[in-house]
């Protein structure tokens, strides 16, 4: 940490502010956002989605360096421009940035909020760190086990209608039918969740059923579409303000893609958390605890794949043991920073599942992303000659048309 970033001024959400203000979280998972806003609605905490913004450079780079990773720079942007919105009600508003301490600037995101909220005049607006591992604590924010349980229920949710919809869509018969049962019950399950209703295991499995149940009657059709999986960077992957509208763009160019979903990764960073305790550490109770919680974890995501597995229509992810195996035969289990050896197995599994197009999207300024993802390209094309993998490089003054072109150049559009 840096001695500028040490002298920085936090001003702390208390726990009236939890009555007045409302928490603004960047779009970083676009599948699972009202999930997540009914989970931290069941705890008493309002919390909305930061807006798209056009320009969102341009808010943020006279007050960060332009070496700052691009996450950072539309993050950034994202806040400083909803603070200088005229109808915004900056009085009674906080921000929240997900952290999961790993080794990258992202992991200065915090602090750099804080700082640029005071350049331009609005230090007493609050920042919230949302991570796991209790830093930067606010006496008005404090994760409990109800919102634990809320929040793994969201990304449960949000991981199987994203998994069936994208499945869906590109073949049914009447255009729409797919996103409108996601919309009905996105609409279900978050009025559920803000009850603190069906956040057990086992209510969770019976809402598995009926909505597998529910996309599987959907109408469709057989089409030779081109299969792109599409795999990387975890904000540039979810995001559509970080790759542009990716989703919009492949489904226009007629193709049947694929996200790996978020559970997953969760389960991978607590193990990055138990590799470095096991590597560097000696408290006993802190691997105990990580081991716990990867076995809630895999129970779950059991839980999950056997409703789709049922099915005998859908696809599903790997488990997070059977895809940490794969990767590990083209990279070592030590290299957690950031996404590490995850992209690897999630290439890997897009593979599996019949994609025959991979597209591995990163950040520039991303040293970790581009260590990770680059050095992992070679060892993925000898594995699969036959496939067409391709890096996609996203950054604020890189060309849109460009980028495009290349994409379609890949899939031989």
């Amino acid at each position: 940490m840096s001695a500028e970033t040490k002298t920085i001024r936090r001003t702390e959400f208390t726990k009236a502010m939890k009555k007045t203000h409302t928490i603004w979280l960047p779009d970083m998972l676009h599948y699972h956002n009202e999930l997540l806003q009914a989970a931290f609605f069941s705890c008493g905490y309002r919390l909305e989605i930061m807006p798209e913004a056009a320009g969102l450079a341009k808010y943020a780079l006279p007050f960060i360096s332009n070496d700052y990773c691009y996450p950072s720079i539309l993050i950034i942007g994202q806040v400083l421009a909803l603070a200088a919105s005229e109808d915004f009600d900056i009085a009674h508003a906080a921000f929240m940035e997900p952290q999961t301490g790993g080794a990258c600037r992202a992991g200065n995101i915090y602090h750099s909020m804080i700082r640029c909220l005071e350049r331009t005049g609005y230090s007493e607006v609050p920042v919230i760190s949302l991570n796991p591992f209790g830093e930067e604590k606010h006496k008005g924010f404090t994760i409990t086990p109800k919102l634990l349980m809320c929040a793994a229920s969201a990304v449960c949710y949000g991981d199987l209608l994203m998994m069936l919809t994208q499945q869906v869509r590109p073949y049914e018969k009447q255009a729409g039918q797919a996103e409108t049962c996601r919309q009905k019950w996105i609409a279900l399950l978050s009025a559920e969740i803000r009850r603190g209703r069906n956040i057990s295991r086992a209510k969770r499995r019976e809402k598995y059923r009926e909505i597998v149940y529910d996309f599987q009657k959907i109408p469709q059709e057989k089409r030779k579409l081109k299969k792109v999986g599409v795999a990387g960077e975890i904000y540039m992957k979810f995001s559509p303000i970080g790759n542009e509208h990716l989703e919009d763009f492949l489904k226009q160019a007629g193709c049947d893609y694929r996200l790996g979903g978020f559970l997953n990764y969760v389960i991978y960073l607590v193990d990055s958390e138990l590799g470095k305790e096991c590597a560097q550490g000696d408290r006993k109770i802190y691997k105990k605890v990580y081991r716990e919680m990867i076995r809630y974890l895999q129970k779950i995501q059991e839980d999950l794949y056997r409703a789709v597995d049922a099915s005998a229509v859908f696809k599903r992810d790997a488990l997070f043991a059977d895809m940490k195996e794969s990767a590990c035969r083209l990279i070592n289990s030590g290299c957690n920073v950031g996404d590490g050896w995850l992209i690897a197995g999630e290439v890997i599994d897009l593979i599996s599942q019949g994609c025959g197009h991979i597209l591995v999207l990163h950040p520039f300024g991303c040293l970790v992303s581009h260590v990770c993802i680059r050095g992992i390209m070679k060892k993925l094309h000898a594995q699969f000659p036959d496939i067409d993998i391709q890096a996609v490089e996203y950054d604020y003054d890189s060309s849109k048309t460009l980028r495009e072109s290349r994409i379609l150049l890949g899939l031989g559009k």
